[in-house]
């Protein structure tokens, strides 16, 4: 299995800047760029599906990552919903809204199944690894000795990174 290191690489987020793209092209034409409370809507929701996937990748841990996926889930309901209403006010045809409305529920289906993979998954993220742990255990070492340094020069010559060299 490959190993996804950053967020722009998941096939979702990639699903979700489309159709963020899309839509922000729909809100354009005449008859639709006129209603600014439905254009800030859709145009936000469908936004927030790309962003809290990536916000969630970032967190470095499974179960925020989780969290941040049932969110941007959310958010592709919601899409639907004012696909619908774009429908609804004339704005879009039905056709367009077939096509939308079943990006959406790509994308959702998608992210169930990466939330589902993620509650069996042993792995807990980046951030509860032991290599994670013992670097940011060594760092907090490292703040504390020179926060005492700064406050009593003193004891300086015990810590190992000082330079007795001027």
């Amino acid at each position: 299995m490959e190993v996804i290191k950053k967020f722009e690489d998941l096939e979702i987020w990639k699903l979700a800047r489309s159709l963020s793209k899309e839509i922000n092209e729909l809100t354009h034409r005449e008859n639709f760029s006129k209603d600014f409370s439905l254009i800030n809507q859709i145009k936000s929701s469908s936004g927030s599906i790309m962003d809290n996937i990536a916000e969630g990748f970032e967190r470095d841990g499974n179960q925020e990552f989780h969290q941040f996926l049932s969110i941007s889930k959310g958010s592709c309901g919601e899409s639907r919903s004012q696909l619908y209403r774009a429908r609804d006010y004339g704005y879009i045809s039905n056709e367009e809204l077939e096509n939308y409305a079943g990006k959406c529920i790509t994308i959702s289906r998608k992210i169930g199944n990466l939330m589902q993979y993620l509650r069996k998954s042993q792995f807990k993220g980046i951030k509860y690894s032991s290599n994670q742990k013992n670097n940011r255990n060594n760092r907090n070492q490292r703040n504390h000795r020179n926060n005492r340094n700064q406050r009593n020069p003193g004891n300086q010559k015990n810590n190992k990174s000082w330079s007795t060299s001027s």
